[in-house]
């Protein structure tokens, strides 16, 4: 598939087939994605992928440590609530979810499932988590570098079929995620891609996220008009 038509067809799956995905896809997945650009070409990424028992204990783990009102316990900063007009996409995004999903604004029960569903990381069976070497924070570029090659995973992955989400809200409690998998204390984990092949008569898999023109964001200089 061509950059540009994939990158424009991709978006985010947050309903998945119980069907799993091959450790041979996986791997050629990485392989591609593992090419993304890295700063002096340090590559400070490392990907732990959990299918399975150790999947299903972090989901659920991690689900009933925030439903019970556990404080989040991540180890990158936060940067809070979103305010002002970040705040207006996040609203934005949530109600085309709702509407697709048929999740009224009064229905507490269904949005309380949907955010348990963001905290077992929507069911995937498959996730990779993404962490870099602790002795590289604070992680400004690091985590540029990490960001790169996420993205590259999410097109490497929906070039071959499957569809992903990028999802902190599975790895909320890091801890657990650190104990499951066995990830040294010499990692940071910064955030993890929910993978799998998408389930097409999920509704929410049809919804898109709007984008603000380029003249919102983009300027230009030094060129002639």
């Amino acid at each position: 598939m061509e950059f540009e038509t994939l990158v424009q067809s991709r978006r985010s799956v947050r309903g998945f087939k119980t069907e799993k995905v091959p450790r041979a896809v996986i791997e050629a997945i990485i392989e591609s994605a593992k090419r993304a650009p890295s700063s002096m070409n340090t590559q400070p990424w490392h990907v732990h992928v959990l299918t399975g028992a150790p999947l299903e204990e972090v989901r659920r783990r991690n689900m009933e440590e925030m439903a019970g009102g556990a404080k989040v316990k991540r180890d990158i900063v936060s940067h809070g609530e979103y305010q002002g007009v970040h705040r207006t996409r996040q609203v934005d995004i949530a109600k085309k979810l709702f509407g697709a999903m048929g999740i009224a604004r009064d229905d507490k029960p269904m949005r309380q499932d949907w955010v348990l569903r963001g905290f077992r990381q929507f069911d995937a069976p498959v996730s990779l988590v993404l962490t870099y070497d602790r002795v590289l924070d604070p992680g400004a570029v690091c985590h540029f570098d990490l960001g790169a090659l996420c993205y590259g995973i999410v097109l490497a992955a929906w070039d071959r079929g499957l569809g992903s989400v990028i999802n902190g809200q599975g790895i909320m409690r890091s801890d657990i995620v650190r104990e499951v998998a066995g990830i040294p204390e010499d990692e940071v984990i910064m955030t993890c891609v929910a993978m799998g092949y998408p389930d097409d008569n999920f509704a929410a898999n049809a919804v898109r996220s709007d984008r603000e023109g380029n003249e919102e964001f983009v300027r230009y200089v030094g060129f002639a008009e």
